[in-house]
């Protein structure tokens, strides 16, 4: 490959000017047709002497909530090539095959990308087998003058300026905004009656895929006349392509920044603390009274860069290997995990509404608890216990025999009472965001628990340590972190559950919002304003004196939030912060977690802090907290 470029440099400088020259009118051409109109030589043959071309239309923009590009679009030199190249290579004519071997090998060469990679996009549709593939993009001068030069050495290959898609902010909030490729055939069976052609570019994953319906613009159609050796001589009828629209997501660039940043101090904090196989977490902000997603981050992460004008294979193997910890899924949405203490939250209001417990009544905590018998005894995450502590105190300290007792006692009472309540936090159910492949979760009760144990009848029944454990978030219980920031924005506005929502508006011509999204709720919770009082004022002690104390200290604004920290069989701890901000009248939920990154108080709290400094205009300092409660 090395030898080959090697004879392409002394050629280049002496054909440079004449390359200049040569294409200077084709190439303003070009761009007229394809980068203001678009087009694309996807030609359908009506007879010999007509021709009919699609014309692509610029892909709508991605904006932030104040209208910072996050996705816009740029001018790119790209190599295109005819798949019957590819037949041929696989043929049974020698003489053919040969030819197609040596082209395939020389423009893999030229290129600097694999023949198995030229072939594989050569074949990804099998729909219109004659139109062109691009096969690279971002091409260079140089192999762009080659091609120019020696156009009879490589039939069936052609250079366009396309339109591909341009990331201002780098791979900032990857996640939210997702990646583009080339339409599968799956996609066009769903897609085609909505105009779709092979060769377009749609939306993989995230708000690409999402609002694919108004990013993509429609096709503008040309008529042609050709001569015999297909030369263009007159357009018969045309229409132009008619742009996507610009869609304004609810995302903050300024705190989605800051949200990315506190993860991986997160990630190296929990590294510090003795727990080195933390490699992934997410984060959430939202805004509880609007349901607007202000900041999603997810780590490990990806460069969409990398699927601009195609992923490589070993790249594409890459991101999807368990070694990677797979960086293209949305933790904040597509990871449900058990919530561990920040679920007693929920279970501290069912214990309010059914009046199994109140504000200030005591619990013993010996560190060891038996309400089951001692054969199945359970213990506090702090040995020694917490002593008699209030209900009220058993957040702030997250005293675990607390919320036994509350869990037993739900158990004896029958029913499924706490299942209930949870599912009024909408916790057991996707939320609804506007993005694709959320998980819904788990809440866990007899009828799942004797289903998924259908094979083994021995575990089917729902035996009291399952409400047990699922009144501190262990168990089976299993959430995202986008639905923990919604059961808290509940808290937040007394029990009003709201829908949480990724898009601001679609844009019209001009950048006029032509359609504004709308505030949904989803539910409620059915408790009183006074209860949901008493839980804001323990949570807001967890930051003053409680099991957080260390990650907010010295922060001048006063903030609610509860640490987590769930044990996860086979693996390190897994580590929660959930918190409202400010204390007086909350205006944001931020939840947090590190998967095997040990302690809610120590880990995901102090990056939870710095998410909210950045939301109440405070400086954004990152603090080492050493506290090793739950």
């Amino acid at each position: 490959m090395s030898e080959f470029r090697e004879r392409l440099k002394p050629r280049f400088a002496a054909f440079g000017l004449l390359i200049l020259v040569a294409l200077a009118a084709p190439a303003l051409r070009l761009w007229t047709m394809q980068i203001l109109n678009g087009d694309r030589y996807a030609a359908k043959a009506k007879d010999n002497r007509v021709q009919e071309v699609f014309m692509d239309a610029p892909r709508g923009r991605i904006l932030d909530a104040k209208g910072r590009p996050l996705v816009s679009n740029r001018p790119s030199l790209a190599v295109l090539v005819s798949p019957t190249i590819a037949h041929a290579a696989r043929g049974k004519d020698k003489a053919a095959k040969a030819e197609a071997d040596r082209l395939l090998n020389d423009l893999s060469a030229l290129l600097g990308v694999s023949r198995a990679e030229i072939v594989e996009r050569l074949s990804s549709v099998k729909e219109a087998p004659l139109e062109p593939r691009i096969v690279a993009v971002d091409v260079s001068d140089e192999p762009v003058a080659y091609l120019a030069e020696h156009e009879a050495q490589f039939p069936g290959v052609e250079v366009r300026v396309v339109g591909v898609r341009d990331y201002p902010q780098g791979g900032l909030a990857a996640h939210v905004l997702g990646y583009t490729g080339v339409i599968s055939e799956d996609e066009i069976s769903d897609l085609g009656e909505q105009g779709y052609q092979p060769g377009d570019i749609v939306g993989k994953s995230g708000a690409e895929k999402q609002f694919e319906s108004v990013l993509q613009g429609d096709h503008g159609r040309r008529l042609i006349e050709v001569d015999a050796r297909g030369k263009q001589r007159r357009i018969i009828s045309e229409s132009e392509p008619v742009s996507g629209r610009d869609v304004r997501l609810t995302i903050d660039l300024d705190v989605q920044r800051v949200a990315e940043s506190a993860l991986a101090n997160a990630i190296e904090d929990a590294h510090d603390q003795g727990y080195p196989k933390a490699k992934a977490g997410a984060a959430v902000v939202l805004d509880v009274d609007t349901g607007e997603v202000i900041a999603m981050a997810s780590a490990p992460t990806y460069d969409p860069r990398l699927f601009i004008g195609g992923v490589e294979r070993g790249e594409w193997a890459r991101l999807n290997a368990a070694g990677s910890e797979y960086p293209l899924n949305n933790r904040a949405i597509m990871s449900a995990y058990p919530p561990a203490s920040t679920f007693k939250v929920v279970t501290g209001m069912a214990g309010l509404r059914y009046g199994i417990t109140s504000e200030w009544r005591t619990f013993d905590c010996a560190g060891k608890w038996v309400g089951m018998g001692e054969q199945w005894k359970k213990y506090c995450w702090k040995k020694t216990g917490h002593g008699t502590t209030s209900f009220h105190n058993g957040i702030v300290y997250s005293c675990d025999t607390v919320f036994y007792e509350i869990g037993h006692a739900f158990y004896k009472d029958g029913g499924e009472k706490l299942q209930k309540v949870a599912r009024e936090f909408n916790l057991g159910s996707r939320t609804g965001i506007d993005l694709p492949g959320e998980v819904p979760g788990r809440v866990p009760d007899a009828t799942w628990k004797a289903e998924f144990n259908r094979d083994y009848p021995e575990y089917r029944a729902w035996l009291p340590g399952d409400t047990v454990n699922m009144a501190i978030g262990q168990g089976d219980m299993l959430a995202t972190p986008l639905q923990m920031a919604v059961a808290y924005a509940a808290i937040a506005n007394d029990g009003t559950v709201i829908r949480p929502r990724g898009l601001a508006a679609v844009l019209g011509p001009a950048g006029k919002a032509g359609l504004e999204s709308s505030v949904e709720t989803a539910g409620a919770v059915d408790a009183q304003p006074a209860q949901f009082a008493i839980r804001r004022r323990a949570l807001e002690d967890v930051t003053e004196r409680g099991t957080a104390r260390g990650a907010f200290a010295g922060l001048p604004r006063r903030v609610l939030g509860k640490t987590g920290t769930a044990e996860v069989y086979g693996k390190d701890d897994l580590a929660w912060f959930v918190a409202l901000a400010p204390a007086e009248g909350p205006k944001y939920a931020v939840a947090v977690v590190v998967e095997q990154g040990g302690h809610g108080g120590s880990v995901a709290a102090p990056a939870a802090r710095e998410v909210v400094a950045q939301l109440l205009g405070l400086p954004v300092t990152h603090v080492r907290a050493h506290d090793e409660s739950r």
